[in-house]
């Protein structure tokens, strides 16, 4: 605890400058505060975000697997196709006569149909990737900067007892009076 007092007191007083002062050089400052938040991320959040990242690569697994049943259906759909339009071909040799050309319209519409299936299927099975990968991400940030203000919130509330407390106090009521007595 003393070493704890000893800081306080001594940020307030630093002999090269020979007056207390706070450093205000935003350059010299942030890396410290930078690197403290991203220690308390890294130890009090990478468990946490294992497990989290570990959930959703699961979850983002099967509805791959899901989207690749999809697509598995989609294929037989277009076998299927592939026969009928191998039907309407011998048919259509039957019919040349006749109908020759609405034969052809009906085959270009099937094909075109199964291929738009397929690539709604493929747009469809993408944007789910997408759309589950940007909420795993949205919510392990949640979770992490949840965890790690509780974390700060409970060392903080921790360290802070009443007797460092009042010392800290009487420690910076005795820097200001030496420098009233130093300006006046």
């Amino acid at each position: 605890m003393k070493n704890v007092t000893d800081s306080f007191v001594s940020l307030g007083h630093w002999p090269s400058a020979g007056s207390f002062g706070f450093n205000t050089d935003i350059f010299a400052t942030n890396p410290i505060n930078l690197s403290v938040v991203v220690g308390v991320l890294i130890f009090f959040g990478k468990g946490v975000l294992s497990d989290l990242l570990d959930n959703r690569k699961q979850r983002i697994l099967n509805t791959i697997r899901n989207s690749e049943e999809l697509r598995g259906g989609a294929i037989q759909q277009l076998e299927k196709a592939r026969t009928r339009l191998r039907k309407v071909e011998t048919e259509a040799d039957q019919f040349r006569v006749n109908g020759y050309s609405e034969i052809e319209r009906e085959k270009l519409n099937l094909i075109n149909s199964t291929y738009k299936t397929l690539e709604q299927l493929e747009n469809y099975k993408n944007e789910t990737i997408q759309f589950e990968q940007q909420r795993a991400i949205n919510q392990v940030r949640q979770r992490v900067f949840q965890q790690a203000l509780q974390g700060a919130l409970g060392t903080l509330n921790s360290c802070l007892n009443n007797e460092l407390h009042l010392r800290t106090i009487s420690a910076n009521i005795g820097l200001l009076e030496a420098m009233k007595e130093i300006t006046d």
